[in-house]
């Protein structure tokens, strides 16, 4: 239950949910998976299955409009695409950086990157390049969202393919210095989240239809899937309500402070 609220908190807030998962077991000297990598890979996948419902669910109304477009712009021809049929496909393509990259690195990031002190450090300085960032005074709304957008802000998810940058913040603070709303910003973070968290979900639906469901790991998948689900909804709408009156501050804040903590922590040995 904890770890599927750390996640639907962190997944949609910019404050890293890789990040947070190791930091948390980490943190409470939680080594569940540590020689179980099978388990490790459907409890994460269990996480991130209930961050897409929260996120299809919560963008329900906008992805019926995208979906539906999208396909028209394919298959009918007589049909000019509309604003909305030409973004979808946008977000589709700015998911294929991280994917490509992703898929070359996979095993660099697992072996090198997700150390605490390199998480706490990224914590840090992401969230200062989010506050820089966010100075500045946004005008364009989302659907002035275009091709070199959609290959700016692809590129830069790349970077949170790295623990401790996060996926919503790196996108964010990519959407703010393109000149987007602090609003806008946030919704075109969440939506290019969709085709990159389902295409991780799918992914890692395979390996744990290959693995096979580990013993005794049914319930807790349940219970990380609703939790995750919930909480990630939360996070979404508490988020957009918040910047319509705030900036990003509070939670760059809330990175360096708690990333500071975790170089404290492991400088000084205690974890």
């Amino acid at each position: 239950m904890i770890l599927g609220i750390v996640q639907g908190l962190s997944e949609f807030l910019p404050i890293s949910s890789s990040g947070h998962l190791i930091i948390v077991p980490w943190l409470f000297g939680w080594n569940d998976f540590a020689n179980n990598l099978a388990a490790k890979r459907a409890f994460d996948t269990a996480l991130h299955l209930g961050t897409l419902v929260a996120m299809l669910f919560y963008l329900r109304r906008e992805l019926q409009v995208y979906i539906r477009d999208g396909v028209r712009a394919v298959f009918v021809r007589s049909q000019r695409a509309t604003v909305h049929g030409r973004m979808a496909w946008l977000f589709v393509v700015s998911a294929l950086p991280a994917a490509i990259a992703g898929g070359i690195g996979d095993a660099y990031i697992t072996e090198r990157l997700g150390k605490p002190w390199l998480i706490g450090c990224s914590l840090i300085v992401f969230g200062v390049i989010l506050l820089w960032a966010d100075r500045q005074t946004g005008v364009r709304d989302i659907e002035t969202f275009g091709a070199r957008d959609a290959f700016t802000l692809g590129l830069a998810q790349v970077l949170a393919l790295n623990p401790g940058t996060s996926r919503s913040g790196i996108t964010i603070t990519a959407a703010r210095r393109q000149g987007f709303t602090r609003d806008s910003a946030a919704r075109i973070s969440f939506l290019m989240g969709v085709p990159v968290i389902a295409g991780a979900v799918a992914y890692k639906l395979l390996k744990l239809a290959s693995d096979g469901m580990p013993d005794g790991l049914l319930v807790p998948m349940i219970v990380g899937i609703l939790a995750s689900g919930v909480s990630g909804w939360l996070a979404m709408w508490a988020m957009i309500r918040m910047l319509r009156t705030r900036s990003f501050t509070p939670f760059v804040i809330y990175r360096v402070v708690v990333g500071l903590a975790i170089l404290g922590v492991a400088a000084s040995g205690l974890r």
